[in-house]
């Protein structure tokens, strides 16, 4: 399959890129235990996660805004079903159809956020549940202007409250080798933000932000392989735990049931 990536569809090929593919494989893993009967995943990307996925479900549907990844993915995986749409809505999707949806590191990209949630409960059947996660904001070390928004535990948690009568959340932290990591990335970080005296951070349109934000992270990850290779090439999903202590986690792991 030929690729799509950005710093923001992160590859599992590209060495620096290796922490954050790992931070967001951990997501298909911890689920893992999770994944029962028929099985949606909103936002399947690339298809990071579909093979595990697929071995603990009795059928596979996606959805994904990215026509080419779909084609590909229909060709790849032939038994699963693989729709290609702008969401929310879920277009094609009855209600009550899912036992289990999963949806990870997308509810930061739409716009609107409680619709999206309602979709999924909607294509929920009673009494099935959904995983999603997202960054959390506390930890996230710039604007990313891929995203609509970012939340904290309390305010994911809140709006999911809204469209699901169970709701509870997690999170997926790092070990002492991932936050060791996290560290040199973050004082990176705010060396090139230092360099930015018009605060163009902030006030650039999230589409002309994108242009230097993708040429700056790219160079960012490439220095930091460069001066610490064995740290970048080591980390694997087992230095990403799953914690209780969601408001410090880096990402955020909401848990809903129907």
């Amino acid at each position: 399959m030929s690729k799509v990536f950005t710093t923001e569809i992160t590859s599992d090929q590209l060495p620096s890129d290796n922490p954050l593919h790992q931070r967001l494989l951990k997501a298909y893993v911890a689920v893992e235990d999770y994944i029962m009967g028929d099985v949606l995943e909103v936002g399947c990307g690339e298809g990071r996660g579909v093979e595990r996925v697929m071995k603990k479900a009795k059928s596979y549907t996606a959805i994904d805004k990215i026509e080419e990844i779909i084609d590909k993915l229909k060709i790849k995986y032939p038994e699963g079903r693989f729709l290609n749409g702008n969401i929310p809505p879920f277009e094609g999707l009855e209600s009550n159809s899912y036992d289990t949806v999963i949806s990870f590191q997308v509810i930061e990209h739409i716009q609107d956020d409680e619709f999206f949630l309602k979709e999924i409960n909607r294509v929920l059947k009673p009494g099935g549940k959904a995983y999603l996660t997202t960054p959390n904001r506390i930890m996230s070390l710039t604007r990313n202007p891929w995203h609509i928004r970012e939340y904290t535990a309390d305010e994911l948690l809140q709006l999911a409250q809204k469209c699901f009568t169970k709701a509870r959340m997690k999170g997926i932290s790092g070990d002492e080798k991932v936050m060791a990591y996290y560290e040199r990335n973050k004082k990176s970080v705010e060396k090139i933000a230092r360099l930015d005296f018009l605060n163009l951070q902030n006030r650039l349109p999230a589409g002309l932000y994108k242009i230097p934000y993708e040429l700056l992270n790219r160079w960012n990850r490439n220095k930091l392989k460069d001066a610490d290779d064995e740290l970048v090439a080591s980390i694997t999903h087992e230095n990403y735990p799953v914690t209780d202590e969601a408001s410090t986690a880096l990402d955020l792991f909401l848990f809903v049931e129907k």
